[in-house]
């Protein structure tokens, strides 16, 4: 989908759902990462995160979409958009939008593998991302020399 077509769906959700026209810009923004969507007052555009069309489909976005048409509409009729507002709350109530936007992080970045290494003295292990030069390392503990032992595969 792209920017013209998220507007153009903006503008009949908008329609449909409110009884009145969304006359700025929509886009999709990447760098969203954990929100569904952001009305901005300045210039009153609406960015989208794309990975709710990507990852949850129509439904969601639509339900994102009626979220941020709620702050629009609320505040060019000069209400409280925040999403603590009563007047935010009902209408959003109304159009049966989204509250919160669905879970979007798949959470921490799992690598793919991790190196081991062993003190030669103490035996305490340690696990690392990145490899370590043996040579210029010494165990933090004991001041004993490091050696590898294996790399462990981490499944995803």
């Amino acid at each position: 989908m792209t920017d013209e077509e998220l507007t153009e769906l903006i503008k009949k959700v908008s329609q449909k759902y409110f009884g009145k026209p969304f006359v700025h810009k929509a886009n999709f923004n990447g760098r969203l990462k954990t929100t569904g969507g952001r009305f901005h007052l300045k210039d009153r555009h609406i960015d989208i995160n794309p990975r709710v069309y990507q990852i949850y489909g129509m439904p969601e976005l639509v339900g994102v979409i009626k979220h941020e048409l709620c702050h629009y509409h609320l505040y060019n009729a000069g209400l409280p958009a925040k999403h603590r507002d009563k007047e935010f709350k009902i209408l959003l109530k109304k159009v049966n939008g989204l509250r919160y936007a669905p879970k979007l992080t798949t959470g921490k970045k799992m690598h793919k593998n991790i190196h081991l290494y062993e003190c030669s003295k103490c035996h305490l292990k340690y696990q690392r991302v990145r490899k370590l030069d043996t040579s210029r390392y010494v165990c933090g503990k004991c001041h004993g020399k490091l050696k590898f032992v294996k790399d462990i595969q981490m499944s995803s």
